[in-house]
């Protein structure tokens, strides 16, 4: 069995005064402080979530 993929999200910006669903998201995904960081699996869903916060986000793994 193979291992499953990841991809290390940490929040480098803040989501105060970003629209509603990208605050939702960032918390989504685990992130809710400046410096957090989450390792998550690599789906198709978790993309997306990452590329609707992309300019708040730093990810690695890629």
């Amino acid at each position: 069995m193979a291992a499953k993929q990841t991809v290390r999200v940490t929040q480098t910006r803040s989501g105060i005064g970003r629209l509603k669903g990208q605050r939702k998201t960032l918390i989504g995904l685990g992130l809710n402080k400046i410096g957090r960081t989450r390792e998550l699996e690599d789906t198709p869903s978790v993309r997306g979530m990452i590329n609707k916060v992309k300019h708040l986000v730093r990810v690695e793994g890629e």
